[in-house]
Formats: structure tokens, sequence, C-alpha cells
């Protein structure tokens, strides 16, 4: 076994017992045995030899230019949170170390260092911190989905509503309308403003493998709520050709409802039923309120199919 190894952490609850004695630690006859060391609680046992390897304060407290706290088992005593003093080991070891990949740890660990005046240590958190500033996150971030089983773990996990967008051009086997592509468009541009907008509260997902060629799915605790299916098929006097519509008001009233079942989970069931009571009459009972607002949901689980032709006559 290495003499410059940590062996061994663990964390103590605190027990009543004599209080600790201060002392001058005598490092200069121990070489490589080791040192039991308190910090907070986590103990560590390493060699005088690593503790005074740089001129920091462990290197004054090990060499008896300050006093050490000990406990009557021996155990010298540190004053500080034990959760990183183990990296600050492996720095004194090696002179270079792994930093966390969190700005919080690499903070956290910074301010232990500059305690312990371990400079070296200090240089490289400020570096790491420095370049993670530099890096761009974005503001809004899109799944696109790879998968039905993925579909269904982002909707489930997901504390957010959820509103997907599924768009997939060479679904279609006749000839679009003239306006299918332009409407195809403002359906994604319409998603892209939409996910900029609700980007906190709601959980925007593009579908491009799917079986649709233009749908959206609205999502709320887990099940869906309503789909607006954007195509339809128009029968013109040569030949049958697909239609791409852009139902924008749809589209936003959907969203909007979907707002409903933002966290908690349970959704504000008064505000259903207000939203449900708006088509129905102030006469009717309870039992009738409570039918309304079931059928409410269930209808808009619906696809509405469009035959309107929009060609003029005589094209």
């Amino acid at each position: 076994m290495s003499g410059d190894t940590c062996l061994a952490t663990t964390t103590l609850c605190p027990a009543a017992g004599p209080k600790p004695r201060a002392c001058s630690f005598k490092g200069g006859s121990l070489g490589n045995k080791y040192v039991r060391l308190n910090v907070g609680g986590s103990l560590y046992y390493t060699t005088v030899q690593v503790l005074t390897r740089h001129d920091t304060m462990l290197k004054a407290m090990f060499s008896g230019r300050m006093e050490v706290l000990t406990d009557k088992e021996g155990w010298i005593l540190i004053d500080r949170c034990g959760k990183h003093f183990g990296t600050i080991l492996n720095y004194l070891r090696d002179d270079t170390i792994a930093l966390p990949k969190h700005r919080q740890e690499i903070k956290e660990l910074m301010a232990e260092a500059k305690y312990y005046l371990i400079q070296g240590l200090v240089d490289m958190c400020q570096a790491a911190l420095q370049d993670k500033k530099d890096l761009y996150e974005p503001v809004c971030s899109i799944p696109i989905i790879t998968s039905p089983k993925e579909e269904e773990r982002l909707i489930e996990s997901s504390m957010k509503p959820v509103v997907k967008l599924l768009y997939n051009r060479s679904n279609n086997k006749y000839s679009y309308t003239s306006n299918s592509d332009d409407n195809l468009l403002k359906n994604i541009e319409l998603f892209d403003k939409l996910s900029l907008r609700f980007n906190g509260r709601v959980l925007f997902i593009k579908d491009v493998i799917g079986d649709e060629i233009c749908c959206w799915s609205f999502y709320g605790q887990g099940r869906k709520l309503a789909e607006v299916c954007c195509t339809s098929i128009v029968y013109a006097t040569e030949k049958k050709q697909t239609k791409v519509e852009f139902p924008e008001a749809r589209i936003y009233e959907e969203t909007l409802n979907v707002l409903l079942y933002e966290t908690p989970r349970v959704p504000d069931n008064s505000l259903l039923e207000a939203t449900s009571r708006s088509r129905s009459q102030a006469s009717h009972s309870e039992d009738d309120e409570g039918f309304e607002l079931r059928d409410r949901v269930r209808r808009i689980h619906v696809k509405r199919y469009s035959t309107y032709d929009d060609r003029q006559l005589g094209h």
C-alpha cells in the first residue's frame, strides 16, 4: 500500500465527549507514516509527506508552525467541509486533477483551495470557470425523437405539458396542392415561435420519422389531450391530391389549453370547469357539468379532415 494513498472516507455523527485539545504537530519524525484527519466529519488517512509537499496552510499545520486540534482518539480535526478534501489530497500528490463538470462544484473546490492556500489549484479552477463562462448555453433546446420508445419516455417523464410537431413531407403518395408547401413551412415556423415563447413552461419536441405529413399533438400529465392533423386528401377532377393546411388559431388554442396542466401534476379543476362551462348553460346540474367536462376532453381528440379543394374552378 502506497504511503500517500487516501484509504477511506466516512461521515461522523456528532457525539458528546471531551473537548479537543490543541497541540503543535511534530511531523519531522513521522516521515511516511499515516496521519488521521477528520475534516468536517469526513475521515481521511494520508501521510505527512503529502501534506507538506507544497507551501500551503496544510504544510504549516503539519510542520509544527501552527497548532492543530486533536480528539481523544488522535484524529486531527479540521473545521472545514470534507466534500472536496479528497480532491485536494489528489492535487497535492499529483499536481493535477480532473475537475468536476458542474460550475457550482468547481466554485466549492476553489473556495477550499483558497482556504488551504493552494494557489495552483485555485488557478486551475479559475481557468475552468472562465472556459465554462465562454461556452454558449442555448436558452431553448428542442429534442428530436429518434424512436417511439424515446417519445414515450420523454412524455411520461416530463413535469411540463408537451407539444409535439410531426412533419414528414416524404410520407405523401399523391402530389401536393399549390399552397401545401407554404402551409407546411408556416406550421414549422409557428412551432419555432411557440417554443421560444413558452420554452420555460412547455416541453416542445419534434418528430420527423412518424407516419403523418403534418400533425400537432398536445399532452398533459403524460396523456394526449388533443391532436390537430393538418393534412387531408382533396378530390380534383383528374386525380387525388394531398393538402396541407395551417389552422393557426386552433394550434394557439390547444397550446394555451395545455398550460392548464403545468406543475403541480393535478390540474386546476376550477379552471377546467370554467372553460367547460363556457360552452354549456348555467342552469345545468353538477352531473351535467361533469359529463360536459369529460365530453370536451373526448371531442378534442377527434381529427378534423378537410375535403375542400383550394384551387379555383376551371384550373
